[in-house]
């Protein structure tokens, strides 16, 4: 049997901003992992490209996300803070 308050917390859950937040985090440290284990010819694991991602790229990431210019922004011609081409 189903518990339907539990599956409307779980629906709650996952639509969340902090777990969305949490999603992209991971994506990006997974992207990473894959980049450096091709660089150094075998799979460096989840920890050490973990740990090498936040000091090399968490903060910048995390500003970059925290300005989404909107369609007025005077920067709407710029993506990730770099002039478009």
């Amino acid at each position: 049997m189903s518990d339907p308050l539990g599956q409307e917390h779980d629906i709650m859950f996952h639509k969340s901003a902090l777990y969305q937040e949490f999603l992209a985090e991971r994506a990006e440290i997974l992207r990473h992992k894959w980049i450096e284990s091709e660089k150094a010819g075998h799979d460096i694991g989840f920890e050490k490209a973990l740990l090498d991602w936040i000091v090399k790229h968490r903060a910048a990431w995390r500003a970059l996300r925290q300005h989404k210019p909107s369609d007025g922004d005077s920067d709407s011609n710029h993506h990730n803070g770099l002039a478009a081409a």
